[in-house]
């Protein structure tokens, strides 16, 4: 990063960061950098909230994400939904693959990253919901979001970008954020490259009624011509055709087209009378090779695009906000240290990629042809076990991802524990103002040093010093990515909430902490323990 990048408030610009994008990935965007005190306006060609039927869930890594923040609460309440740790009996299926129904039953809720998560591991909430608590959460942080107001261009130079709207209105901002979704016009504009395969399935959903539903079998069906999914509500219904892409996706889904699709894909003599909804997607996956251009930084589907099987798109979005929010933050504001902002890229892409391939393998296994029906056989059979249902748990819930900040402690770069402090607080409890967190919970001097760090840090870091359930004579003991369990007495916790050092009792301690800090939050203030 040249000293260039590093753009300090200022009062030469309309705006430190302007999002283009007001769904649930770039209001999370906003409120985090409005959090550390950025200047940011967003601005959405929509003028009102999108009700149309998107993500229905979220995943658990989404949900504890919205907790670090306390907005979990509001989403839920506004949806009417019970507590993350489910209880009485789970349901019998835990998700699909390619339409492959996984068990509940197998699933080893002890495994590494599960213990104590489940069995909740999606939380059933409308996109909607979603993105109405976080637009009442950013305009209490006092983030301008501009609706009915759609960006007609911009050029980028050296210090900044001047962002043109309507009506020969022309916004100057340090940085440029498209979350406009997968045709997102910043990221055609900008000039990313978008690389990535070519749709093969089309993908109808429709609401509506149905006579003759009764010749229907419910839930995922598999058939020659393609699958149909019929339910969970009345009159609810989706296919999946192997046959490309359909030749117009901007003409709304007819009543006739949506039955035409039933009736080849089912084989079943049904009529659809009338819809309430109707939707058409497809199997186009395409990623950017980076998701920053100079001044210009793509985040959420306007960086990924991909089915919606297994509905990883929201969790993958909010996954970007929360990573690029206080970097790009901390580079506004001056102090990041050199390339922090190119993490970005360098922590969300392999997830992205990796989200990707998720889903193009169900594809695979769609298809109605002896080598499809054969692989998904095979595939439901490894699903079905102890190891495979286990495992399909650990990525839909997002438990599993984890960034490469080093070798040492098994917890370093995965999502920190939700401990339970002495003091009743939760760690969560203490990540809502949107800063690092150094803690120690050695409960004697062993960590002593850690003081004297925090005080150089004062204003991006909080130190958290207590007991937690769990502790013994080797610190706490909890669940760790690879392990039944790890023992830490001690953690650096990134704003986003990941584990930039960790250290257990008899662990040497040494220069780990301070290069932490500086790797992640710069030099800081007055003299160095070196």
């Amino acid at each position: 990063m040249s000293v260039r990048e590093r753009t300090p408030v200022s009062t030469a610009m309309d705006h430190d960061v302007l999002v283009v994008g007001a769904g649930p990935v770039g209001l999370m965007l906003a409120t985090e950098l409005r959090l550390a005190g950025v200047r940011v306006v967003v601005v959405e060609r929509r003028t009102e909230i999108d009700t149309a039927r998107k993500a229905g869930a979220f995943n658990t890594a989404t949900a504890e994400a919205f907790e670090r923040r306390g907005l979990l609460a509001a989403i839920r309440a506004a949806a009417g939904r019970q507590p993350l740790q489910a209880e009485g009996e789970r349901p019998p299926f835990v998700g699909h693959f390619g339409g492959i129904q996984v068990p509940s039953g197998p699933v080893d809720e002890q495994a590494p990253g599960l213990r104590g998560r489940g069995p909740d591991w999606y939380v059933q909430v409308p996109q909607a919901e979603v993105e109405r608590v976080l637009g009442e959460r950013a305009a209490q942080l006092g983030v301008e979001v501009r609706r009915g107001v759609e960006v007609r261009g911009f050029d980028e130079d050296e210090a900044g970008v001047t962002v043109h709207l309507p009506d020969g209105e022309d916004v100057r901002v340090a940085w440029l954020v498209g979350c406009d979704g997968g045709r997102s016009s910043v990221r055609r504009r900008a000039g990313f490259d978008f690389p990535g395969t070519d749709p093969q399935i089309t993908i109808r959903h429709a609401v509506g009624t149905i006579q003759g539903a009764e010749h229907l079998g419910l839930g995922w069906q598999h058939t020659p011509t393609g699958v149909y999914v019929h339910g969970p509500g009345p009159g609810q219904v989706r296919t999946v055709e192997p046959d490309g892409p359909p030749a117009d996706r901007e003409t709304p889904v007819t009543a006739a087209e949506m039955e035409a699709s039933l009736r080849r894909v089912s084989g079943a003599d049904v009529r659809i009378t009338a819809l309430t909804f109707g939707a058409r997607s497809t199997d186009h996956a395409r990623q950017a090779t980076t998701y920053r251009r100079g001044r210009v930084l793509l985040c959420g589907d306007a960086a990924h695009v991909h089915s919606p099987f297994s509905g990883q798109g929201l969790n993958l979005g909010i996954g970007d906000a929360v990573n690029l929010g206080w970097k790009l933050a901390a580079t506004v504001q001056g102090w990041a240290p050199e390339g922090l902002l190119d993490t970005y890229t360098g922590e969300r892409h392999p997830i992205g990629a990796g989200v990707l391939d998720w889903t193009r393998a169900q594809v695979a296994v769609m298809r109605g042809d002896a080598h499809s029906r054969a692989l998904r056989d095979v595939t439901a059979d490894l699903l079905g076990t102890r190891d495979g249902a286990t495992h399909y748990v650990q990525r839909i819930s997002g438990l599993s991802q984890r960034y490469d900040l080093g070798n040492g402690h098994p917890l370093v770069g995965t999502a920190v524990p939700d401990l339970r402090l002495d003091d009743g607080a939760r760690l969560s409890d203490r990540t809502r103002t949107g800063r690092a967190l150094l803690v120690d919970l050695a409960g004697d001097d062993r960590l002593a040093a850690l003081t004297a760090l925090a005080e150089r840090y004062a204003g991006r870091l909080e130190l958290v010093r207590g007991r937690a359930e769990g502790v013994g004579a080797d610190g706490v003991e909890v669940d760790g990515a690879g392990a039944e369990s790890v023992e830490v007495d001690g953690l650096l916790v990134r704003p986003d909430g990941f584990v930039a050092w960790a250290s257990a009792a008899g662990d040497p301690v040494g220069r780990g902490p301070e290069a932490a800090l500086t790797r992640w939050l710069g030099k800081g203030t007055g003299p160095s323990d070196g």
